[in-house]
C-alpha cells in the first residue's frame, strides 16, 4: 500500500515529463516504418509494441485475473487495482489516484477548467461524457430505452433508477431509522430529518430550509409571485397543493 509521501504530485510528474522531453528531442530519425499503417518510429522495439494493435497480441498477464495487456506499463497500471497503490496526489487536497489521467481529470475541480465546449449553446464541462451527454439535449436522442414501458433516458444511470418503479427496489437504506429509498439523493435529503440539516438560506429573510423546493416557494412570499391558478374562478395560489385543497371547494358544491 502506498503512503502520502511516496506518492507523486502533478507538479512532480510535470517535471518528469519535461525532462524526458529534452531527452526526446535529440532522438534520432525515425527509420522504422509499420507495413501496416505506414507509421514510424525512431526505434525497432517501438514497432514491435505497435505492431500488437495490428496482430492482437498481448504478452502481459495479471497473475491475479488473467487479464491479459499489449503493453507491460498497462499491467502495471492494472495491478494497482489489485494492490489498492495509488502513487499520484493532489497537491490542493491530498488525495491519491491510481492513474495520471485521473489525477489530471480531478485537477479540475480545484482549477474550473472545462475544456469541452458544446458548439450548440456554449455551455462548457470538465469531462467528455458530461459533454456528450448535453449534446443529447439538442439532438433530442435518447438511447436508453426501458423493456418495460419503452420510457427512453438520455443516461443508462437514469434508466437503472427508472427500472426500480418497476421492480420495486430500494437499494438505499437509512441507518437512523431503515427506511429504504430507490435513489441515494433522496437518502440523502431523508438524512436532514435526522441531522437537522437546512443548507438552503433565504437571501430576504435568513430563513433556512432543507429541501431547494422548499426554498423556491418559500421566497414566493417575497416576491408575491402565485403560479397556480383555478381554472373555475381564477384564484392564484403559491403551492400546488394549496390550488388542489381549494378545487375541492368546487367539486363539494
Amino acid at each position: 500500500m502506498s503512503t502520502t509521501s511516496s506518492a507523486q504530485s502533478l507538479g512532480d510528474v510535470k517535471r518528469k515529463a519535461k525532462k524526458d522531453s529534452s531527452v526526446r528531442s535529440v532522438r534520432e530519425k525515425k527509420r522504422y516504418r509499420c507495413e501496416e499503417c505506414s507509421k514510424q518510429f525512431s526505434r525497432l522495439d517501438s514497432l514491435k509494441t505497435h505492431m500488437r494493435t495490428h496482430t492482437g497480441e498481448k504478452p502481459y498477464r495479471c497473475e491475479e485475473c488473467s487479464r491479459q495487456f499489449s503493453r507491460f506499463h498497462h499491467l502495471k497500471r492494472h495491478m494497482r487495482t489489485h494492490t489498492g497503490e495509488k502513487p499520484y496526489m493532489c497537491e490542493e487536497c491530498s488525495r491519491q489516484f491510481s492513474k495520471l489521467g485521473n489525477l489530471k481529470i480531478h485537477m479540475r475541480t480545484h482549477t474550473g477548467e472545462k475544456p469541452y465546449k458544446c458548439e450548440e449553446c456554449s455551455k462548457q464541462f470538465s469531462l467528455l461524457h458530461r459533454l456528450k451527454t448535453h449534446i443529447q439535449t439538442h439532438t433530442g436522442e435518447k438511447p436508453y430505452k426501458c423493456g418495460e414501458c419503452s420510457r427512453q433516458f438520455i443516461e443508462p444511470s437514469a434508466l437503472k433508477r427508472h427500472m426500480r418503479t418497476h421492480t420495486g427496489e430500494k437499494p438505499y437504506k437509512c441507518d437512523e431509522c431503515s427506511k429504504q429509498f430507490s435513489e441515494l439523493c433522496t437518502l440523502k435529503k431523508h438524512m436532514r430529518t435526522h441531522t437537522g440539516e437546512k443548507p438552503y438560506k433565504c437571501e430576504e429573510c435568513s430563513k433556512q430550509f432543507s429541501l431547494f423546493h422548499h426554498l423556491k416557494t418559500h421566497m414566493q412570499t417575497h416576491t408575491g409571485e402565485k403560479p397556480y391558478k383555478c381554472g373555475e374562478c381564477s384564484r392564484q395560489f403559491i403551492e400546488l397543493s394549496g390550488l388542489k385543497r381549494h378545487m375541492r371547494t368546487h367539486t363539494q358544491m
